[in-house]
């Protein structure tokens, strides 16, 4: 969005900052939220990426993971880019997964493993972890989380991506990783 839309955004991020402070997990206020930002999608263009992005955003955080697929996919074919594009890849991928289509998040995010880094590197390797421990692939998914943890702790960094890098390439280490 540009910066003569900066009115559209102070009011989406209010919508998503009214929800997040809201303790009513009723679905009477789930669809009021979901209809709220309906209203403010259909002010974008009708080719807008945002519009889906946001209306998928909607159904994933009151629980509809199947109704956001579509909207993610839509975002993502009309082409949405930058951060939220980064965004709707990690959601998108957590909805399939929540719907049993947990390789095609694999398929989905491995790509963002080698994408320039950003606050979100973290949920990336987080989402994908789930993603692959859903297929099976728990020691794979173990080492990522490793991997994302390691530059946070106050010591033992390089024993934990070590650790985090033997886990990830599913090989069963047999000497000192640290």
């Amino acid at each position: 969005m540009s910066t003569e839309n900066s009115e559209w955004e102070r009011r989406i991020a209010a919508a998503w900052a009214d929800f997040e402070a809201s303790s009513d997990e009723s679905e009477e206020y789930a669809e009021r939220f979901r209809a709220r930002i309906a209203e403010l999608a259909a002010e974008l263009p009708a080719d807008s990426p945002v519009g889906p992005f946001e209306r998928g955003c909607a159904f994933d955080s009151t629980g509809h993971s199947d109704l956001a697929v579509p909207q993610y996919e839509e975002a993502l074919r009309l082409g949405l880019t930058g951060y939220r594009a980064r965004r709707t890849k990690i959601q998108l991928a957590s909805s399939l997964r929540n719907t049993g289509r947990a390789a095609e998040g694999v398929a989905l995010l491995e790509p963002e493993l080698s994408a320039p880094g950003d606050e979100l590197d973290d949920a990336v390797r987080g989402c994908l972890a789930l993603c692959l421990s859903s297929l099976g692939r728990d020691r794979e998914g173990l080492g990522l989380v490793l991997g994302a943890l390691a530059p946070h702790l106050p010591r033992y960094q390089r024993s934990m991506a070590n650790y985090a890098r033997e886990l990830a390439d599913s090989r069963q280490g047999s000497g000192r990783a640290g």
